[in-house]
């Protein structure tokens, strides 16, 4: 039906539903009276037209959608019918300094019952209407029942396109146990999720309570995910409530949920200070962290942010995305090169003088480093060299270097080689004017290589998912917190600290998998889970520090320094001299023995 027609339909109806109310109501008092030759209630049924017709556009009751009618619609009724008898009294007062009052209450009264009886109407066909149709849609049960979850129920039960129909409440207040939200029950606290989703075939979980504690939240959630049936979230609710979201915006639960970590807050003067109007670059601008750090970057307004990288596409890929929302003072300027080409690398730093230097370009990937070792030698350690050098030669003030977990008492080449590089730039610390740094943190949720982009392919598959132990751990962080906590650490940097980040609680790899599972839609009976055995070079467990490295006392939230002490100058000196003339053998032996401080008898000959 066309907005045209329909509002000629609702004036009609509302035309007939006037004029039987005010004759109604005087026949009702006068039954034995000819009500239709009364002058004064013609007068009166004159007026109630005209007025009711006015009041009705006014508080729009042809624009609303009455199939949705709620209190907000009863509200506008009220005042229509309310104002429009008004104005009849007043008319009958004119006309006659009198006012027939018993009348104008039941017309009022009759009035209103007409009126929000028509348009109520659309509600209960719809309601009557959506009822048959619900067989199809999937049961929905809200944990919380306060004003998020009244938000969250009536957007479902508005919104049927969403396919999903609200059948019950979970709220820790006992006091609204047995009651009802729109004719949903609350059937009572969280402590009963797994048996109210088996009882009740709930498919969809939905949690409303936008207040709740980071790390309770993570325990809800994580309950939630393992009964198996599809766990979603809110946005805040003060979205929910301006309507700058819609139920259109709840989302799954992801992984990163599950994690449980509080977002991270940074000293936002303190890196304005050093990064606003600055000339920035980041090596590894392309990979995972180095992107990321890129984009929070641009929120302090750089004057240049140099994107360096030996991948064209990855480049290309992040100057194209920064440029769509960098603000005007920004210079975006990327530049394909290796690390590894030291006269390039000085050429680069000669021109832009950068101000500011993330180094995060590096070989990562473990069981690659372990077959290809010498190729982590020239990326990790040269290529660090070259860019750190080139910083103490032109004078750059800051210059941080994104290491790894895998540097604390590594078994690997990968690791190995980042702990040689945090001790090159420890070394260079000590005579140079630039302001050397290093932070150490685990694994980071999809990045490049990390396990769960792995996982989420198998699961795509169909299975099955590998974890190499069930024993397994490992730290894992996000992608932006990783990124915002080396921008905070960087400006912390007063020369040669190795800056650790909180990583919170270690997580079992296969728990991982299994609430990747969850999330994925499938039961662990459906995707199975195979061990595959641990791989060249990986530890079970990961380290930040080693017991000598430990320093207790934060520098700032998530942020504490390690004692990480380097190889003298001279021992290192000759350690590069040698690295590119050994073997593959020779070069794992030696660089394991270095960064675990354990100077065997054959590295000793390998370096003479």
């Amino acid at each position: 039906m066309t907005m045209k027609k329909r509002v000629t339909l609702l004036f009609l109806l509302d035309s007939l539903i006037v004029l039987v109310s005010i004759f109604l109501g005087y026949y009702i008092l006068r039954p034995d009276k000819v009500i239709f030759k009364n002058e004064i209630i013609l007068m009166s049924a004159l007026t109630i037209q005209i007025a009711h017709h006015l009041f009705a556009w006014h508080y729009g009751l042809y624009r609303k959608v009455w199939s949705y009618a709620s209190i907000g619609e009863l509200k506008a009724i009220f005042k229509s019918v309310t104002l429009t008898i008004a104005v009849v009294m007043a008319a009958q007062f004119i006309f006659t300094k009198d006012i027939n009052f018993r009348a104008l209450f039941l017309t009022w009264m009759l009035h209103i019952l007409f009126i929000g009886g028509s348009r109520l109407s659309w509600r209960i066909t719809r309601d009557t209407f959506r009822k048959s149709h619900d067989q199809g849609m999937k049961r929905v049960m809200i944990i919380g029942a306060g004003q998020a979850g009244m938000l969250v129920a009536r957007q479902l039960l508005n919104n049927p396109d969403s396919g999903m129909k609200p059948v019950l409440f979970l709220d820790d207040d006992m006091t609204k146990k047995g009651l009802e939200l729109y004719g949903i029950k609350i059937l009572g606290c969280t402590s009963h999720i797994e048996e109210n989703v088996k009882d009740t075939n709930i498919e969809v979980i939905i949690i409303a309570i936008p207040s709740m504690a980071k790390q309770d939240m993570t325990e809800l959630m994580k309950r939630c995910v393992a009964t198996g049936a599809r766990t979603q979230t809110i946005p805040r609710i003060e979205d929910l409530m301006t309507g700058k979201v819609s139920v259109n915006d709840i989302r799954d639960v992801k992984i990163e949920d599950l994690l449980g970590r509080d977002e991270v807050q940074l000293d936002m003067k303190a890196i304005k200070e050093k990064l606003t109007d600055k000339t920035i670059l980041v090596t590894g601008a392309g990979g995972s962290i180095g992107s990321e750090i890129c984009r929070q970057l641009t929120a302090f307004k750089p004057k240049s942010l140099i994107l360096l990288g030996h991948g064209e596409s990855s480049i290309y890929n992040i100057d194209m995305e920064l440029r769509q929302k960098v603000s005007p003072e920004t210079k975006l300027i990327p530049i394909i090169a290796d690390v590894q080409d030291r006269d390039r690398i000085f050429d680069i730093m000669a021109e832009y003088k950068p101000d500011v230097i993330y180094h995060a370009a590096a070989h990562k990937h473990v069981p690659l480093m372990e077959a290809n070792p010498m190729e982590a030698v020239k990326n990790n350690i040269f290529g660090t060299k070259n860019v750190a050098e080139a910083a103490d030669t032109f004078g750059v003030p800051y210059f941080v270097l994104v290491s790894t977990d895998k540097a604390v008492n590594p078994p690997n080449v990968m690791g190995a080689t980042k702990r040689f590089a945090e001790m090159v730039v420890q070394n260079l610390a000590k005579n140079s004017r630039t302001k050397f740094a290093a932070v150490r943190f685990g694994n980071v949720l999809g990045s490049r290589g990390s396990v769960v982009p792995l996982f989420k392919k198998q699961i795509a598959a169909g299975g099955p998912v590998t974890v190499t132990d069930p024993r397994m751990t490992r730290y894992f962080m996000t992608i932006p917190e990783a990124s915002r906590l080396v921008i905070q650490a960087g400006v912390l940097a007063r020369g040669g600290e190795v800056f650790v980040l909180d990583m919170g609680e270690p997580v079992k790899i296969v728990d991982l998998a299994k609430n990747l599972i969850r999330l994925s839609g499938y039961g662990e009976d459906e995707i199975e889970i195979k061990y595959s055995g641990i791989r060249p070079g990986e530890k079970l467990y990961e380290e930040l520090l080693n017991e000598s490295e430990r320093q207790s006392e934060y520098v700032f939230p998530k942020i504490y320094v390690g004692k990480a002490t380097p190889i003298s100058e001279l021992e290192m000196e000759l350690v590069l001299d040698k690295l590119l003339d050994m073997d593959a053998y020779e070069v794992k032996e030696t660089l394991v023995g270095l960064a675990n401080r354990k100077v065997t008898e054959s590295v000793q000959v390998s370096l003479v």
